[in-house]
């Protein structure tokens, strides 16, 4: 396919680890297809992105958000300094540019962007850094407002009839952005800046065609276009590479000492815990999980995360100090980063107890490991019922701090997943259809090509 140098896309990421790393891994992937990519960081993500990639790969620097309104939701805070600070300088950047942009990429909480596409004469595209089945539910909430008679009850039952299968989900599943109205400004803040992606040119997305077909077809249907691409996963496979060691930061462990302690253990035998990278697990939540993986016997690798100071005033669980001395040296203690693909595709690891945030549903998927799912907000419970229930790749082990099962439920739990059963059988299976996307005419590639096609078209019109 030829390309050329000078179509240059704007990738702008919401400023937050699990939105920054996805949309960096598919401008490298644009890269090597000759699309000039610069991507736009603040001083807290700029370490996301490599130096000296490429010289296709550029980087334009922009004021750290801060929170004036200390009481202001911090989402709601973030896109309004963004959308007063960032807006002006971009505005001027791209208006001056020697090489303008040919298009925006920007992600689906950035709906805003669309009026500054509108201003610089250039298409806008939504990078949806989870699947097509969250992204439905969440312009189906604000396009369609469910109603809901008794929000007192955390328990009312919430339907979207018009997505496939009909989903349901009780009331404190829903998004908390739509729940919270405390402040009506903040609430219509919000559903204008999603209703504003209904108005993009393109949607691009980090999963493949095999994963939710249906939910790519109604993302089309809503939009009233075809212009819809799934284009993942998009990760760094080749395995051992300085680029999966390095991806998202660094541990606290090293990918030696790591990969050496799991070649000393047997074929599936270890079970992965990483509750991802904002995630800091309650008292009850630490003390249930801790217990459970003592009570076990299996080997395991746990990663948590330290609180910081923003929630200091929060129920923050701590790992018993004498934790790693009672587990007998079977288990290994990462608070921190860690360096997820590594572990997750290590011949050792059997199954992957997760947040179900979509980067480690697809870091699980492309392992072939078996999920225990424990969602705790977001889109998270979407992803937990395609992974258990539409997919049958794992198993379904608690829900938040609401539904926390017993030491002893979870422990069989944990100690079952390592077993040969049909959750593994099809683990094996999505993995070959995740990796089959990638290859040469995989749906992914050829999902990619076109995309870079029509973006080297938008740069001739």
């Amino acid at each position: 396919m030829s390309t050329t140098p000078e179509t240059h896309l704007i990738a702008y990421p919401f400023p937050s680890s699990g939105h920054v790393i996805p949309l960096i891994d598919l401008s490298k992937i644009l890269v090597s297809r000759k699309i000039h990519v610069t991507v736009l960081v603040t001083p807290s993500t700029q370490h996301l992105v490599p130096t000296n990639y490429s010289p296709l790969l550029q980087t334009l620097l922009l004021p750290q958000p801060h929170f004036p309104k200390p009481n202001q939701n911090r989402l709601i805070a973030i896109l309004s300094f963004m959308r007063q600070h960032h807006y002006p300088i971009l505005l001027d950047w791209g208006q001056t540019h020697p090489s303008p942009p040919s298009a925006i990429i920007s992600d689906f909480f950035l709906g805003w962007t669309q009026l500054l596409a509108h201003d610089l004469h250039v298409p806008r595209l939504v990078f949806s850094p989870s699947g097509a089945s969250a992204l439905s539910i969440s312009l189906s909430i604000w396009r369609y407002p469910p109603q809901n008679h008794n929000p007192e009850d955390p328990n009312s039952i919430i339907s979207f009839p018009n997505l496939p299968n009909s989903p349901v989900y009780p009331w404190w599943q829903i998004s908390n952005l739509f729940r919270d109205k405390k402040v009506e400004s903040d609430w219509e803040i919000m559903k204008y800046n999603f209703l504003l992606n209904l108005e993009a040119w393109g949607v691009v997305f980090n999963s493949f065609l095999y994963l939710e077909p249906p939910s790519f077809d109604h993302i089309k249907k809503e939009l009233g276009h075809q212009r819809v691409w799934a284009v993942g996963p998009v990760l760094p496979l080749e395995s051992g590479s300085t680029e999966q060691e390095e991806r998202g930061g660094s541990s606290t462990v090293s990918c030696r000492k790591l990969t050496k302690w799991l070649d000393s253990r047997q074929d599936g035998s270890v079970v992965y815990i990483c509750f991802g990278s904002r995630t800091v697990l309650t008292t009850v939540q630490m003390a249930v999980l801790t217990s459970a993986l003592e009570l076990s016997g299996v080997n395991f690798i746990l990663s948590v995360m330290a609180p910081d100071e923003r929630r200091v005033a929060e129920d923050c669980g701590k790992i018993p100090s004498d934790f790693i001395e009672r587990v007998n040296g079977r288990g290994l203690v990462i608070e921190g980063w860690a360096p997820q693909l590594v572990i997750l595709s290590h011949r050792a690891v059997g199954s992957f107890l997760t947040h179900c945030g979509w980067n480690s549903v697809l870091e699980g998927l492309v392992s072939g490991v078996v999920m225990l799912t424990w969602p705790m907000g977001a889109d998270q419970y979407t992803n937990a019922n395609l992974l258990v229930d539409q997919l049958c790749v794992a198993v379904r082990v608690a829900e938040g701090n609401e539904k926390v099962p017993e030491i002893s439920e979870l422990a069989e739990i944990i100690k079952g997943s390592l077993a040969k059963t049909r959750e593994r059988v099809r683990s094996e299976e999505l993995k070959d259809a995740a990796l089959g996307a990638l290859e040469i005419n995989g749906s992914s590639q050829n999902q990619l090509d076109d995309l870079v096609k029509k973006l080297n078209e938008l740069k001739n019109e």
